[in-house]
């Protein structure tokens, strides 16, 4: 029985069935429980921690999942790489629903969620220059392009606070400020990676385009959540094989990140 893992994945209830052996964990931490048990098991020869990151009733809304908790559980399991699937809306019209974004950079336009570990003791500035991973990266788009995805292997992911979708005009300005896709979740989770010291890496599937990109229609969740279902066994089996391509020695900066600084405690695990 497998009951920590190495590698993290935070996504919807549909990627239960990606584990074999598995056994589900609960885990305590100083920001609250996760937002479920987390479920560890195997992927071909790799230990892996599933979580959801809505939990498994979708109760958590975008802008109240506990993303610290979440996170540190992961990590206090003995994670150190995660991948974050997750739906997404395009911004550009020749990227259509069931494109496949592995993006490389990340705009904020959240307001309101806790997005630091570090907010008592002392100052720690993390790097995030480029927010995700570059080993996490490589590896998905060398999986994706080998098993036929419509792929843009980079891009600019715009979060935004939701549980509201953008109007038109918004949507409008996130395109013409050069951004890719739009989401509601890639965001503290990704920088709580990072002061974590993880890899992160996020698999961004189109669902729909944003309002205001020609063509587009303003987009209700039932809608987005179809098309993610019926989308969710070639997304399983993307990142089953993500998971094997992952590196099994981090020779990437994100172990690094956090060198030299002082930390006002202990990371987990």
């Amino acid at each position: 029985m497998v009951t920590n893992a190495d590698i993290g994945v935070i996504g919807g209830s549909g990627f239960y069935s990606l584990l074999d052996d598995a056994t589900e964990v609960e885990v305590t931490t100083p920001y609250g429980p996760p937002s479920d048990v987390i479920t560890v098991g195997r992927i071909g020869s790799r230990s892996v921690a599933f979580l959801p990151r809505h939990g498994r009733d979708h109760r958590f809304p975008p802008h109240l999942i506990p993303y610290r908790a979440n996170l540190w559980a992961l990590r206090s399991l003995g994670v150190r790489q995660v991948l974050a699937p997750s739906a997404v809306g395009s911004l550009r019209p020749e990227l259509g629903p069931g494109t496949l974004v592995v993006p490389d950079q990340l705009v904020d336009r959240t307001s309101g969620r806790t997005q630091t570990y570090y907010d008592t003791g002392g100052v720690v500035h993390v790097s995030f220059a480029d927010p995700y991973c570059p080993a996490g990266r490589a590896a998905a788009v060398d999986t994706a392009r080998s098993a036929g995805w419509d792929l843009a292997e980079d891009g600019t992911l715009v979060v935004i606070e939701g549980p509201r979708f953008s109007t038109r005009a918004e949507s409008r300005w996130f395109t013409a400020n050069g951004w890719t896709i739009v989401g509601m979740t890639g965001f503290p989770e990704s920088v709580l990676a990072r002061e974590l010291a993880l890899c992160y890496t996020t698999l961004s599937l189109v669902t729909d385009h944003d309002a205001g990109v020609e063509a587009g229609e303003g987009v209700t969740h039932e809608e987005v959540l179809a098309f993610f279902a019926t989308n969710i066994a070639r997304m399983r089996s993307l990142v089953a094989d993500v998971v094997n391509a992952l590196p099994e020695k981090r020779t990437c900066s994100c172990p690094d990140v956090l060198n030299g600084l002082r930390l006002p405690f202990e990371l987990p695990g």
